[in-house]
């Protein structure tokens, strides 16, 4: 049966454990969850040297796998079979009908030892739900399917953890959380955690411990580099991008790219708005209205025009970055480039 990650962990906090659990799809940070709780939780640490048994799906296959769960457990009331990385084992979803260990696969599913718990942790993908042993999952096992976050959904997948962690954070330093590190919940989970780490219950996350742990400048960061273009401040800019030159290590070009390409994009966006009003923009940008001040400056900065043009721009800097035009230009000549053409601006030939 298909249940969602928050299901399945109040499940196994209630000590309630299936047979078979598969973890599959493109967000990892679940089916990492599950299964390092099951690992960490199902057995005590006397049961688990005879008991637990984790396996990688490049260095074993199914009949192994099954060989393993089909073993009662010891001095225990059962026991725990772990595959990690399931997507690399072989012949995963063969026709059982012409392949033997699929064969099996599909009996075991059927009846699976009730003693035993099976992970699969099926990382990136998802099976083709066309296939049998989808099909059969979905009736023998609790299955798991994770997407990735699009970007609008995760200030909000930030504020629950924070508040999960009894803590609090400010608007500007959930967007800078978002911003700066992206969708990848794994690494959000963890920056959060080392920022949660000497704050007590009840107190607030905001920009500056932000800017203090996760590796950004306080005065010379993407984040302000974005705030010199929307104000068309060229000296601040261009003390940045010297910054950013003299110190490469912590200012890496393509994540900068990403987020640029997102400021304009979003321009772009607003642009297209039926009425353009500090509520409207802040209505778009999912309710931020600390941030409609800054959007609607840059709007008045950078005509629809200009947007389309620039994005272009960023476009051919990534392009650029990956040695496909452009010769050999540093990473920092790349970036300089793009913001000359971002605050010069050049005429468009008719």
């Amino acid at each position: 049966m298909a249940l969602t990650a928050e299901d399945i962990l109040k499940q196994l906090k209630n000590r309630e454990f299936a047979p078979v659990y598969f973890l599959q799809g493109e967000e990892p940070y679940y089916i990492d969850k599950i299964s390092d709780y099951i690992e960490q939780h199902a057995l005590n640490d006397m049961e688990k040297g005879f008991n637990q048994v984790v396996m990688y799906g490049k260095d074993t296959d199914v009949p192994t796998v099954l060989l393993q769960a089909k073993r009662f457990p010891m001095m225990s009331e059962r026991s725990v079979v772990i595959v990690k990385e399931a997507q690399n084992l072989p012949n995963l979803e063969a026709d059982p009908e012409k392949d033997s260990a699929a064969k099996q696969l599909e009996a075991y599913l059927n009846n699976p030892l009730p003693s035993t718990i099976l992970v699969f942790c099926h990382k990136h993908k998802v099976l083709d739900g066309r296939k049998r042993l989808a099909k059969l999952l979905t009736k023998q096992a609790v299955l798991l399917t994770t997407k990735k976050l699009y970007e609008n959904q995760v200030p909000g997948w930030i504020n629950q953890f924070i508040k999960s962690k009894n803590l609090q954070a400010t608007p500007q330093a959930v967007m800078m959380l978002g911003e700066f590190i992206g969708s990848d919940l794994s690494r959000l989970a963890n920056e959060i955690e080392k920022l949660a780490i000497n704050l007590k219950p009840g107190q607030t996350i905001d920009e500056g411990l932000v800017q203090e742990n996760i590796g950004m400048s306080k005065e010379y960061n993407i984040f302000e580099l974005q705030n010199a273009l929307t104000r068309q401040d060229v000296l601040k800019a261009n003390r940045i991008l010297n910054y950013f030159e003299s110190n490469p290590k912590d200012n890496p070009l393509i994540p900068n790219l990403v987020l640029l390409f997102s400021f304009f994009t979003k321009l772009m966006t607003l642009h297209l708005l039926p009425q353009i009003t500090e509520q409207t923009v802040a209505k778009s940008l999912g309710n931020r209205g600390f941030l409609a001040k800054e959007y609607m400056q840059a709007l008045r900065a950078y005509p629809y025009g200009r947007v389309l043009q620039i994005i272009g721009f960023i476009h051919q800097a990534d392009l650029q970055s990956k040695g496909i035009e452009g010769g050999n230009l540093s990473d920092a000549a790349i970036l300089k480039e793009l913001v000359f053409k971002i605050l010069h601006p050049i005429p468009i030939l008719v």
